[in-house]
């Protein structure tokens, strides 16, 4: 005989298909909210001084650029326009330079618009200009300059951190070197010699001699010495090199630092070559020794 539970445990009342059809309507239109709302991305890059770090720059909106626990002091790049000087725009440091400051208004060559906000340390930056190529921008703190390579894309606007990946004792080994110099006028003058190179505007004070030298390096890419710069207690060299192997491969800045060459900075305009794709590689040593 089936036991009558109906006493004990009350019968759950149905919910009418109405009422179904109601709630899930609202939670489909919370869901298309939460969707269509923007999405304010922060990119997070780990750098150290004198190295490339990749990231992303959005074509149509501004990207803001801050350094994690320290003002940024210095900007250096293909700058279109600035207004961040002549007037010191962000915190500086005796022996440097505000971001933008001694630039022109207009530079007509220029790649990107940047702005200052001198109250937090930080710069907005936006390009100009349908190009593809990548932006090479130098930010500097009181202790640190990093590199970044800015690759465009149709993004929404977006933060760009700064995190310095150096350990912190050799952090204040580096600052406490830099106090005690003259200047810190060599990175300076390393950065400005890099923007002639990329850009061929070169100072009166800087040589240039055209080279056109094929250097053996690896069996899958061709590599020549294109043009070398020198002033400033800086040599520059210029290669252009070609990947004229089967499968794609990726560069680095650390496989061109050659043991003993006093090798003060390196970028590389493209890092991911297809097979006969090419790119340019720009190395920067110390002193006029070769």
């Amino acid at each position: 005989m089936r036991a009558n539970r109906s006493a004990s445990h009350p019968a759950t009342t149905p919910l009418p298909v109405q009422r179904i059809g109601q709630a899930l309507s609202a939670i489909a239109t919370v869901a298309a909210v939460i969707l269509a709302a923007p999405v304010h991305a922060l990119q997070l890059v780990e750098a150290s001084d004198g190295v490339s770090v990749e990231a992303i720059l959005s074509i149509k909106e501004p990207t803001r650029i801050r350094i994690e626990n320290a003002p940024i002091t210095d900007v250096f790049g293909n700058i279109l326009s600035s207004n961040c000087g002549p007037s010191p725009a962000l915190p500086t440091n005796p022996g440097t330079t505000a971001p933008g400051a001694g630039l022109p208004t207009i530079n007509p060559g220029g790649e990107i618009v940047l702005e200052c906000d001198r109250d937090k340390g930080e710069v907005y930056i936006r390009p100009v200009g349908d190009s593809a190529k990548p932006v090479n921008l130098f930010v500097s703190s009181a202790d640190a300059t990093y590199t970044l390579l800015l690759r465009r894309a149709d993004t929404p606007a977006d933060t760009i951190v700064i995190r310095d990946k150096t350990p912190k004792a050799f952090r204040a080994t580096g600052a406490a070197q830099a106090a005690a110099g003259p200047s810190p006028n060599p990175i300076r003058a390393m950065k400005a010699l890099l923007v002639a190179m990329t850009t061929d505007r070169v100072p009166a004070d800087v040589q240039v001699e055209e080279a056109h030298r094929t250097i053996q390096l690896w069996t899958e890419v061709r590599f020549s010495l294109v043009r070398q710069y020198e002033g400033r207690g800086l040599i520059g060299e210029k290669f252009l090199l070609q990947n004229v192997g089967t499968e794609p491969m990726v560069l680095a800045e650390q496989e061109f630092d050659r043991d003993g060459g006093e090798v003060a900075g390196i970028a590389i305009e493209h890092h991911n070559l297809r097979p006969g794709e090419s790119t340019s590689v720009y190395v920067i040593r110390r002193g006029g020794g070769r």
